[in-house]
């Protein structure tokens, strides 16, 4: 596939995804968001691919619900290819990313992951829902200059545990990510709503 972030290569890239996440094939459309990712990066595959659509199947029902996971699994695949190199020994004091207790919605992290090893860096992704207890032995034992935290709804965004956080760890450096987190946040608490702010904030001080 020739991959080409112009505004005509981007819809060709949409209508060839979305066509087999019709098919329901994952892999088809986990090579494809690789390909794009190594050819025109992880920002500009998130931002101008994956995101369109993605919110074209939100809300859906019946028989699309099939496609939308198909989609999100195959965008998760793909994006988890960027950087990888088999065998190397993670480093430590990166970026802690993890989703918030009880919180589902982990695919914006793995861009953000995606991102960070493609500029060369390291990462601890943690996944969904990691309860904060958990979240605070991952610190104290890795010891991530930054932790980013993703809340997709208020239900789940808990400011307390974040505050918390900040009074254990001092020099963590803690990001609020995802549209769930309500306003103020905790004081030294940093808010972002992208992909390129949530890299700017991860990588600050690498």
């Amino acid at each position: 596939m020739q991959a080409e972030h112009t505004t005509v290569g981007a819809w060709r890239a949409l209508a060839r995804i979305r066509s087999a996440a019709d098919r329901l094939d994952p892999h088809q459309v986990a090579a494809m968001v690789a390909e794009l990712s190594a050819v025109g990066g992880v920002v500009a595959t998130w931002q101008r691919v994956c995101l369109p659509l993605l919110a074209g199947l939100r809300g859906e029902s019946g028989p699309e619900i099939a496609v939308e996971h198909t989609l999100a699994e195959g965008i998760r695949v793909g994006l988890d290819r960027v950087g990888r190199a088999a065998g190397r020994r993670l480093a430590p004091s990166g970026a802690l990313l993890a989703a918030v207790e009880r919180e589902q919605h982990t695919l914006a992290l793995h861009a953000l992951a995606a991102g960070i090893r493609e500029r060369g860096h390291d990462c601890l992704l943690l996944g969904a829902a990691l309860p904060w207890t958990a979240l605070t032995d991952a610190v104290c034992r890795w010891q991530p200059r930054t932790a980013v935290v993703w809340a997709q709804t208020t239900v789940t965004a808990q400011t307390a545990p974040l505050a918390r956080l900040g009074r254990d760890f001092p020099a963590l450096r803690r990001c609020a990510a995802g549209p769930g987190w309500p306003h103020p946040l905790p004081p030294q608490v940093i808010a972002v709503d992208s992909l390129p702010g949530a890299l700017r904030v991860a990588l600050a001080g690498g």
